[in-house]
């Protein structure tokens, strides 16, 4: 029986029940995920960044990711690499997160 391949956006809806626990926006929404990759094994490789170089729960956020992918049916494995190039910005943050934040 053929491998289902993961879906992208399977993996941006998983990501969406992520949150930063100083900010009540997820981590989609806040603009911290930069790529998400599903190769033919469904493996995931997935870039996110921190508002801030300096977060100390950094740690913390990428494992909440990387289980929330986990989760995702189909999901062979995960890797989660925080970068901070580019910086973070809020200029990131969607209009979703926007709405949620109360900021135009």
């Amino acid at each position: 029986m053929a491998q289902v391949k993961v879906a992208v956006e399977d993996i941006k809806e998983s990501l969406k029940e992520v949150y930063d626990p100083e900010i009540p926006v997820n981590l989609v929404d806040l603009g911290l995920i930069y790529d998400i990759a599903v190769d033919e094994s469904n493996k995931v490789d997935v870039i996110m960044t921190l508002t801030s170089p300096g977060c100390g729960m950094g740690a913390y956020i990428a494992q909440q990711a990387e289980w929330a992918i986990s989760a995702v049916a189909g999901v062979e494995d995960v890797h989660v690499e925080i970068t901070f190039d580019p910086p973070w910005s809020p200029d990131y943050i969607t209009e979703d997160g926007k709405k949620t934040l109360g900021v135009d």
